[in-house]
């Protein structure tokens, strides 16, 4: 049986604010296999965010075990976590955050050569990844000159350019109109499950939660039972 890409066992997180301490995450238990792609639900300030940060690795202040790729992460320097993230996550997030001096293709090429891969093999996984995308005849425009939807494809492209095992996407499409966000999710579901990714999506939106192999809701800071 295959191992998970992620567990969490036991995750908590608290925040001190105005002398009080606030429980984010209380006890989270998760564990997200290869190829299943898991929607995060709940609403805003409910800590799908948090978790998201604990899974991706990005800060410390967490208690618990989070178990990477068979690796726990809870024990490991800062430079073997900046490692985990690189050779297994890929993160989307709901304001794309590209490079705004780099063009499309460039903001897609980038991540790859920082894994050691040459511009041409770079050049050429970027291209193929933003033409899925229906972005082959933007790949020389610059952020600024994209519209949201374009912005957040080439989004996409970033986080699967170098194949990662897992994607973390925090409302991917919640800045988006619903049109536009219907047809970038369709996209980025079929991108994930064509690369054999697994993904964990954060999301208040139960119709795209629905489309999903698994939903957890996330409510005071606890799990909910999986559907």
């Amino acid at each position: 049986m295959s191992e998970p890409i992620v567990s969490l066992r036991n995750v908590a997180r608290n925040f001190e604010q105005g002398g009080e301490v606030i429980e984010v995450l209380r006890g989270v238990n998760l564990d997200v296999m290869p190829g299943e792609i898991v929607a995060l639900l709940g609403p805003s300030g409910s800590g799908k965010s948090t978790m998201l940060q604990a899974v991706g690795l990005l800060e410390g202040g967490f208690s618990g075990m989070i178990c990477m790729a068979g690796v726990d992460a809870s024990n490991v320097s800062s430079a073997e976590r900046t490692t985990l993230r690189r050779d297994h996550l890929g993160f989307i997030y709901q304001f794309h955050h590209l490079l705004p001096d780099f063009t499309a293709l460039e903001n897609v090429v980038i991540p790859q050569l920082l894994i050691g891969k040459t511009r041409a093999e770079a050049e050429l996984r970027a291209s193929e990844l933003l033409t899925s995308l229906g972005m082959g005849h933007r790949l020389t425009h610059r952020p600024s000159q994209l519209s949201g939807g374009e912005q957040q494809r080439v989004a996409v492209g970033r986080a699967l350019a170098n194949s990662p095992k897992l994607v973390l996407a925090d409302e991917p499409t919640g800045n988006l109109d619903e049109k536009t966000s219907e047809k970038v999710f369709e996209q980025f579901i079929e991108l994930v499950r064509g690369h054999g990714s697994a993904a964990l999506v954060a999301t208040h939106n139960e119709r795209l939660a629905a489309r999903m192999d698994r939903v957890v809701r996330l409510h005071e800071g606890r799990l909910d039972a999986a559907v």
